[in-house]
């Protein structure tokens, strides 16, 4: 049996969602993949913890200060690096430290926060393929939405013509609720942070950026494209007062914070903003937290999906799924090298 070595930098809420499910899930690696995946480090900003042997859940709570770093990932000896740090996209910091030195040195990678891939995704793209790397990012791209899965396998030698996607639940949910329950954006946003749905600075998600990044995955990653920030424009929905909800609801319109690419001439165009929709479209009735995409090929005409998950369990889980196609890939490579 295979023993395949996994680190996490990034401790927070996500990075420790996504830890526990893989210990939970050792035994379906065991006999699914005859691989025993162990969890040799983990770390946050500022202290971490190591064991050659497997980190058991038991733990994780005792992280040791000073243990944190590229350095303290590469000395555990993983294969695998799964990045679940803070994203920010205009420095590519923390994750892109961690992400250059796991690429460099041919470790696979995994990726959850977007701000390096947004920052220096062309960098890390080159990297990947010069060692041989494999670069994953299904959680960063949202999550448990299927998005670049759907481009690379599923509408696999199709042409993509356009791309719609309600892709923070953030906002949707705040739509939502200004929608049908009256409420004020001010009004609803203080509801969505008591009730833990929406962040103590929920900008990046309010102004459209968080949906910008995640387009701009797609488009990059998902149908070769090299778009960055400043190809967008963005808007977000801090902006939407009462009269544009009343004004939609005696129109029969239903309000979305939409992130759109449209191929026109060769040419892509890629845009942030809030777009209505009649009842007769599925995009009308994605409600609450949930997220969807809508993809048109040449081919296969139109494709959605909707979906949502319980946080930050859901991420966690995405970022697995993209640990499976690598150990899946590993098996296959290391029957044709025998």
């Amino acid at each position: 049996m295979r023993v395949i070595r996994v680190a996490i930098a990034g401790f927070g809420g996500v990075g420790r969602a996504t830890a526990n499910l893989l210990l939970a899930r050792r035994d379906r690696y065991r006999q699914v993949h005859d691989a025993d995946v162990r969890l040799v480090a983990v770390c946050g900003s500022r202290a971490g913890l190591a064991d050659p042997s497997g980190l058991e859940t038991a733990r994780l709570d005792r992280l040791e200060p000073g243990l944190s770093g590229p350095e303290f990932i590469e000395a555990s000896g993983a294969d695998i690096l799964i990045e679940a740090g803070p994203s920010n996209f205009r420095t590519g910091g923390p994750g892109l430290a961690y992400l250059r030195s796991a690429l460099s040195a041919g470790r696979d990678s995994i990726v959850i926060s977007k701000g390096a891939l947004v920052h220096s995704g062309p960098e890390l793209r080159a990297l990947a393929r010069s060692t041989g790397a494999m670069l994953k990012l299904s959680g960063a791209a949202a999550a448990a939405l299927p998005t670049i899965d759907l481009v690379e396998h599923s509408l696999k030698g199709c042409r993509v013509l356009e791309i719609e996607g309600i892709l923070n639940a953030t906002t949707n949910y705040l739509l939502d609720a200004m929608m049908n329950r009256n409420l004020g954006f001010e009004e609803a946003l203080s509801r969505a942070q008591a009730g833990g749905f929406a962040e103590a600075d929920p900008r990046s998600d309010t102004e459209g950026w968080d949906t910008a990044s995640k387009l701009i995955l797609i488009a990059n990653f998902g149908l070769d494209a090299d778009l960055t920030m400043d190809d967008l424009s963005v808007e977000g929905i801090q902006s939407v007062a009462a009269h544009d909800i009343e004004t939609w609801r005696k129109q029969g319109l239903v309000p979305k914070l939409v992130g759109s690419l449209i191929r026109t001439n060769g040419a892509m165009r890629a845009a942030v903003g809030v777009r209505t929709y009649p009842l007769s479209d599925l995009l009308a009735h994605v409600s609450g937290k949930n997220k969807a995409i809508r993809i048109t090929t040449d081919t296969m005409g139109e494709t959605i999906a909707i979906g949502s998950g319980t946080e930050p369990l859901a991420t966690a889980a995405a970022a697995l799924k993209d640990l499976e196609h690598i150990l899946t890939t590993r098996a296959a490579r290391a029957t044709l090298a025998e």
